[in-house]
């Protein structure tokens, strides 16, 4: 494949595909380290692609079905879609958090595969957060923010959230061979972080456009008191983040977003 800027960008938008989803991609991708790092300014844009697809399996199945049945089923595919990987991370900082009280057994028990009691009561209510406010959701109508809407926006705006920890905080884990986040344990350069935060605006900022709600962008203050206090969080107790501690955040991020946007606050 030719080495021209073209070219490069689209093996690193296919290296994304290839590592936060179960979507195959041509071999000719390839994988590195390197080439994992850079294409951590994709993470937004693979939220499009999760959304795109939440987004019309809930269309799909609410012509058939109730929102609740409809919210699920496109929560599912969501899930299989990237094979529970934000989900996972999220179980194990639970698990990590609620089960440990020193930096090394807390970054034990989040490499350990298997799920405690904290993991399980974390997931199943975050997941439950995001069923119960989609499910609340209005109906497509006009100046409504109805659930695809609300899946366009928030899966790109979770998934900047979470790479924004790349910025801001070191890997926690002394040895980088031992952990999951070991190609993106590297600080994203200004220029990466900001293809990365247009990424993952710029379906929040077409929406509050066409609907004429500037007071749409409010969700963004919510959202960035959750990074700091996560960030000292993880920064206090772990030294840094980790990959678990990403897909954490996205999940949570996920969640307020859903919660801020349903409140009839904006």
């Amino acid at each position: 494949m030719p080495d021209s800027w073209p070219c490069r960008q689209l093996r690193l938008l296919l290296t994304a595909v290839m590592f936060y989803t179960r979507l195959p991609v041509p071999p000719w991708v390839g994988h590195s380290d390197d080439q994992l790092n850079r294409a951590t300014v994709y993470f937004p844009l693979i939220g499009w692609l999760v959304g795109g697809v939440a987004a019309g399996v809930y269309w799909g199945a609410a012509q058939l079905w109730p929102p609740l049945v409809a919210v699920l089923l496109s929560t599912g595919a969501g899930v299989l879609l990237t094979g529970a990987f934000h989900e996972d991370g999220l179980a194990d900082t639970c698990d990590g958090f609620g089960g440990g009280w020193t930096r090394e057994r807390i970054l034990t028990i989040m490499k350990d595969s298997r799920v405690g009691t904290y993991g399980v009561v974390g997931l199943g209510l975050v997941l439950a957060t995001k069923v119960a406010a989609l499910a609340g959701a209005p109906g497509p109508r006009a100046g409504a923010l109805s659930v695809p809407v609300l899946l366009l926006v928030a899966h790109p705006l979770s998934r900047l959230v979470a790479a924004s920890f790349v910025r801001t905080l070191p890997y926690a884990r002394a040895d980088l061979a031992d952990g999951k986040a070991k190609p993106i344990a590297q600080s994203l350069p200004p220029g990466r972080l900001a293809a990365a935060a247009l990424l993952g605006l710029l379906p929040l900022l077409a929406v509050a456009l066409w609907q004429r709600r500037p007071g749409l962008l409010l969700v963004l203050g919510p959202l960035a008191v959750l990074q700091v206090v996560l960030g000292r969080w993880f920064k206090k107790w772990l030294g840094g983040y980790t990959g678990d501690c990403l897909g954490a955040a996205q999940q949570l991020a996920e969640a307020l977003i859903y919660l801020f946007l349903t409140a009839h606050l904006v």
